[in-house]
């Protein structure tokens, strides 16, 4: 059973990066590793922002 959870979670982690999901527990964990002395912004906050920085660049995307 723990297999087929551990199997599960990786999955889901990368269904997650190929379709461009914002990572908030790698964010928290590069900002206590990187910033400790910054206050991580919020997962609300965060995923406002990387959406934010991926389609305030025109041109960028392909299609």
């Amino acid at each position: 059973m723990r297999r087929a959870a551990e199997l599960l979670a990786r999955a889901a982690w990368t269904i997650r990066r190929v379709i461009g999901a914002p990572d908030y527990a790698a964010y928290l964990a590069h900002v206590r590793r990187a910033h400790p002395d910054r206050a991580p912004l919020t997962q609300a906050a965060f995923v406002r922002d990387v959406l934010a920085r991926k389609y305030e660049r025109p041109g960028s995307r392909c299609c």
